[in-house]
């Protein structure tokens, strides 16, 4: 999974970014510090992992991993090139997902393009420019359409398609707000690599002091809310600042230091629970004396599909997934009582694989 933070200068992307990949990235109170993308590694957090190993004796424990890009911020005008926004628009199109940092806080020492805070219209301000660069990918697919479809009469749905997402794009609104029924047309959809077809989650930027109540007492975050809301979008509430403190404690310091602000969890955790649910992301999982592992797949993917994650091979020469439940593991301490009691089951190709079954892939090629 690759995420895009982006949003306007100044709202603490590269702050949250350190702090989630113990990066370098330049973060300054001035627009444009970071010109080319950073990009970072962080590994998606699993206590299953631990206690899998801990029952195979693994050697190593290998977890899912996020990969994150810091895009430098946007502004007014970024889709004909302003800010040298070309290039960082054509850097959030190679990403799966766009982790939007809205900043919701007060803070004279720190500037704001706009000269004052206004998380909505910075918001729209990024939309703006999103939905400008992609009316001109639009423009083009729908020259090179019509004039396919003089001699090709299937291309005719196509460019139904296509105007349809442009209309409502000329409208203001994102393409990730027009709902196709097809399958065929979802994936065509997909082909045209639109900025504002990309899922969106809302990283509501908050002082310490709003952080004990998941900003439920600051406008700025509510308007946020509402407004992910009303596009079927994810929010979540962090302080970068926060963040960027712990990244460098322990463990055991961190979970104190976050009792104290009376936060159960870090921002990156609530950040990585809401990618997936944003993404519909699962992650089944595979043990044995060399190593333990997550592996991350789309909710409803089946057992071929999954075993493809491994290798292309185990997917051509598919047999059989032998699975138990990882509870069923954690509860009895061993594979071969949740065999003796019946818990592992074998299960073939139409099997839709489930968050946390652990699986032994059977296949020959």
């Amino acid at each position: 999974m690759k995420l895009g933070i982006v949003g306007l200068p100044n709202v603490g992307k590269s702050t949250l970014f350190n702090s989630m990949t113990l990066g370098k990235a330049e973060a300054a109170n001035y627009p444009f510090c970071t010109i080319d993308p950073n990009v970072g590694v962080v590994t998606v957090p699993d206590k299953r992992l631990n206690r899998l190993a801990e029952i195979y004796s693994s050697q190593r424990i290998l977890p899912a991993v996020i990969e994150f890009v810091d895009i430098a911020g946007l502004v007014k005008g970024a889709s004909k090139g302003e800010g040298l926004g070309n290039k960082f628009l054509s850097h959030i199109r190679e990403v799966d997902a766009i982790v939007h940092v809205v900043r919701c806080f007060e803070d004279t020492n720190v500037v704001h393009v706009d000269g004052s805070i206004g998380p909505i219209r910075d918001i729209e301000t990024i939309n703006l420019e999103l939905i400008f660069s992609d009316l001109e990918v639009l423009d083009r697919r729908i020259s090179k359409t019509i004039k396919g479809a003089r001699a090709d009469k299937s291309l005719q749905k196509e460019l139904e398609i296509l105007n349809i997402l442009k209309e409502a794009l000329e409208n203001g609104k994102c393409a990730r707000a027009v709902e196709f029924d097809t399958p065929d047309d979802k994936a065509f959809v997909e082909s045209l690599t639109l900025l504002t077809a990309k899922p969106v989650l809302y990283a509501a930027n908050v002082i310490e002091d709003d952080l004990a109540d998941d900003g439920a007492n600051n406008p700025n975050v509510a308007a946020v809310r509402n407004f992910a809301v009303a596009e079927g979008s994810e929010v979540f509430v962090l302080c970068a600042k926060i963040e960027e403190e712990i990244s460098e404690l322990e463990e055991d310091e961190k979970t104190m230091f976050l009792a104290d602000l009376g936060v159960a969890t870090s921002g990156l955790d609530r950040l990585i629970r809401a990618s997936y649910k944003l993404l519909g992301l699962i992650s089944y999982l595979t043990a044995g004396p060399q190593e333990t592992r997550a592996w991350t797949i789309t909710q409803g993917t089946k057992a071929p599909g999954a075993a493809g994650k491994i290798h292309s091979d185990f997917e051509r020469g598919f047999i059989r997934a032998e699975i138990v439940a990882y509870s069923d593991l954690d509860q009895l301490g061993s594979y071969s009582l949740a065999r003796e009691k019946g818990l592992v089951r074998s299960e073939g190709k139409e099997y839709v694989v489930k968050d946390g079954d652990v699986i032994l892939f059977r296949f020959n090629v």
